[in-house]
């Protein structure tokens, strides 16, 4: 098991999930969490991540790095969004393989799961059917992660552990109207559109579809939980297991954002998967559960992000 001096190296620190993690680890005591910059190491080149593991020799890794986007940037970067996803998870294995690291944990997402899957979504369904078109690049590439550590489990008997989180919202989340998923994007929206006099607001859809969130502080949570305990099973489900209309989910950010205008649903727009609910009884089995409920999580969500307004472009009304 861990200690405080244990050396951490999280994959992703700066990102909503992985800056959420070290956060956790910091109130938690740990001191020794090693954090590197896209910029300071590129992921994506073997050579160099050999490297930072040979120098810095991390006992346990946490891979919170990825590309991620929403429906438009999954269409407009489907070669990007696979290859540069599996060249950084590829790397971190090896590494960690080569250099002896004694637990890893990555983070994929419930988009690995088939787009008619039963619900909800339980550990087995994976490959057991067609993906969601709209996404299908990232999961291809999350799936190999998913099965590469349980292949690592079998082979070299090591702790390697994937976390399948539902969707996830917080500080530090993606606010680009262009690459954003869809909360922190109805965020940003209702917003600007009460700053100019409680304009309309278009959302893409028919707002029919369900979807399940989770606030991105529960997930690290979840990773702490991991770390501190030795996991039975490659492979967990992370969830709240309680989902709503997307419509429903607007409203929610309507009021919590004060905007008093009108929706208007763009129902020429895709609606993606039509619903998406975890079945987490796996890891709620175990002992870990979430905390933190939708309406309070959205309301310290939206006060994030308008102390760091500044930080994010306008949109034109």
């Amino acid at each position: 098991m861990i200690s405080k001096s244990t050396k951490i190296y999280v994959a992703g620190h700066r990102g909503m999930v992985g800056s959420a993690i070290c956060r956790k680890l910091e109130q938690e005591g740990f001191h020794q969490i090693l954090k590197m910059s896209s910029k300071e190491l590129d992921l994506r080149n073997q050579s160099d991540v050999l490297d930072y593991f040979s120098q810095n020799k991390p006992e346990v890794v946490i891979d919170a790095a990825a590309r991620v986007g929403g429906i438009m940037a999954n269409n407009s970067y489907p070669y990007q969004f696979l290859m540069e996803n599996l060249l950084i998870q590829d790397n971190l294995f090896k590494a960690a393989i080569d250099f002896n690291v004694s637990k890893f944990v990555f983070l994929g997402s419930s988009c690995i799961y088939p787009r008619l899957a039963p619900q909800p979504l339980k550990e087995e369904y994976l490959l057991t059917g067609p993906l969601e078109p709209t996404n299908e690049w990232y999961a291809v590439a999350k799936i190999t992660g998913v099965k590469a550590c349980e292949a690592i489990r079998k082979q070299y008997n090591k702790d390697f552990v994937s976390l399948m989180p539902t969707n996830l919202y917080g500080p530090f989340d993606n606010f680009d109207l262009n690459t954003s998923h869809v909360l922190p994007a109805m965020i940003r929206k209702f917003h600007e559109a009460k700053e100019n006099g409680n304009a309309p607001v278009t959302l893409w859809g028919s707002g029919a579809p369900m979807r399940e969130f989770l606030h991105v502080s529960d997930l690290a949570d979840a990773v702490f939980y991991v770390l501190n305990h030795e996991m039975p099973e490659h492979l967990y489900n992370v969830g709240t297991g309680v989902d709503l209309t997307i419509n429903d989910l607007a409203k929610l950010i309507q009021k919590v954002t004060g905007h008093t205008g009108e929706i208007i649903w763009d129902s020429s727009k895709p609606d993606g998967t039509p619903r998406k609910l975890m079945d987490i009884s796996k890891l709620h089995n175990l002992g870990w559960k979430h905390q933190i409920e939708l309406e309070n999580g959205i309301s310290n969500t939206y006060q994030w992000f308008k102390q760091n307004i500044d930080s994010f472009k306008q949109v034109n009304f």
